[in-house]
């Protein structure tokens, strides 16, 4: 396992706003946006100024078993704090999938109650809780962007394994929701589940 510190260039924008005297600041991103079903999660990563941290990088350029590993790395190291949210599949229909996500966003942030500053993965959020940066494909620049988007993967990954033993028709194991050519023909064949997005087209035209 490697290791980087502070003056790593995954650690620029946290410098920054380091110098600037913030302390605490969340790094933010999501999982499971584009699927057509399971829930949306987000998760919000503070890590601190001084410390040895695990080399993270954006989690769709890492395998299954390297997130999985990096996941127990950043939860163990001391005084990393991290929160994680799910916004279900009837609050994502209700409310879109954009706001679905961006509420997830704050929620993490909310959890965590002592963020300054929040970095976060791709555009702005309106109305953020705290101030706050996007940056866009944030996940491979910024060492806490990062590390949220490893703990929302591994944690959304988990919770679609489990749907996967209630609906094993769909194998949601290993499509974790998103439109495979397996899972849409097992959508056409089975038609949709309680957890697929009903207002997603691909599975709107088959009710």
């Amino acid at each position: 396992m490697e290791y980087i510190q502070s003056c790593h260039p995954m650690f620029l924008y946290e410098r920054e706003i380091w110098d600037d005297g913030v302390s605490f600041i969340a790094g933010i991103d999501e999982a499971g946006r584009g699927p057509l079903a399971g829930p949306v999660v987000a998760a919000a990563v503070i890590i601190p100024k001084e410390t040895k941290f695990p080399l993270v990088n954006d989690s769709k350029k890492l395998t299954d078993k390297q997130r999985r590993v990096l996941r127990t790395e950043i939860m163990s190291v001391d005084e990393v704090l991290f929160s994680i949210v799910e916004i279900s599949v009837s609050e994502i229909e209700k409310i879109n999938i954009l706001r679905a996500t961006h509420l997830a966003m704050k929620k993490t942030v909310q959890k965590l109650q002592c963020a300054d500053f929040a970095l976060i993965d791709g555009l702005p959020v309106p109305q953020f809780p705290i101030p706050s940066k996007a940056i866009v494909k944030g996940d491979s620049k910024s060492a806490s962007i990062a590390a949220a988007s490893i703990l929302a993967k591994v944690y959304r990954d988990e919770l679609m394994e489990k749907y996967a033993v209630k609906y094993p028709q769909y194998g949601f194991d290993k499509n974790k929701g998103y439109g495979t050519s397996a899972h849409m023909t097992a959508l056409k064949k089975y038609g949709p589940c309680p957890i697929h997005r009903k207002t997603f087209a691909p599975v709107k035209s088959l009710l």
